[in-house]
């Protein structure tokens, strides 16, 4: 899942890209508004976590210019502003939580978590197909009540299949979803981390369409 994090604290920036990353994450970085605004496919993130205080314009009006062009990305508001008019403020113009700093890692933790569980319709944190298991919060998979194995890498792209189960996916949306716009983005990365789950959960699971994509199957 890939996240977008507005924030202008260089130092503040970094530790929080570098958690996120450590809960398999896939992480941007915008260090101000314009940066932000120009992003190519903010549409496409799992959720932008946002700071209010920028310095070449307010992150409030960003806010306000996505959801005015329909971006319906997540969107948590991540500030030192912690008045009760400060969240009215934030929420009516279309954030979806609204988080004040100092935070413990772990509360933003629960509550991109929790966003994510309110996107997809359901307070479960399970998700469950045929004899698959997974339970992102606790990082853990089972098939047939035996527990996998996995990578990290092998985990998110079970996360990802299992989200979208049925779902036709391109290469491209598997790499998006798994790294960052920087990272090592080979598209025979994909075809080696989908042998090696195969092996795991069984070859059958993903289905191949050649010159579209792969398909977990139900």
């Amino acid at each position: 899942m890939r996240l977008l994090v507005v924030e202008d604290d260089p130092e503040l920036g970094r530790r929080l890209t570098e958690r996120l990353r450590s809960a398999d994450f896939a992480v941007e970085l915008a260090a101000s508004r314009s940066e932000a605004e120009d992003w190519p496919d903010v549409d496409r993130m799992s959720a932008v976590i946002l700071d209010l205080g920028l310095p070449d314009g307010s992150g409030l009006e960003l806010l306000r210019h996505w959801r005015d062009r329909r971006v319906e990305t997540p969107i948590v508001i991540l500030t030192a502003r912690g008045s009760w008019q400060d969240k009215v403020e934030g929420l009516n113009a279309g954030a979806d939580d609204f988080v004040v700093k100092p935070v413990r890692f772990e509360e933003l933790l629960a509550r991109l978590n929790a966003l994510f569980r309110r996107q997809h319709g359901s307070r479960a944190t399970i998700i469950e197909a045929g004899d698959l298991a997974l339970d992102p919060l606790a990082r853990s998979a089972m098939q047939a009540g035996r527990q996998l194995a996995l990578s990290r890498q092998e985990f998110r792209l079970l996360h990802l299949f299992m989200r979208r189960a049925g779902q036709l996916l391109s290469q491209g949306d598997i790499l998006d979803d798994l790294y960052a716009l920087d990272a090592d983005r080979e598209r025979n990365t994909v075809e080696v981390l989908i042998g090696r789950l195969r092996r795991k959960i069984g070859r059958e699971r993903i289905t191949t369409q050649r010159g579209l994509g792969y398909r977990f199957e139900k």
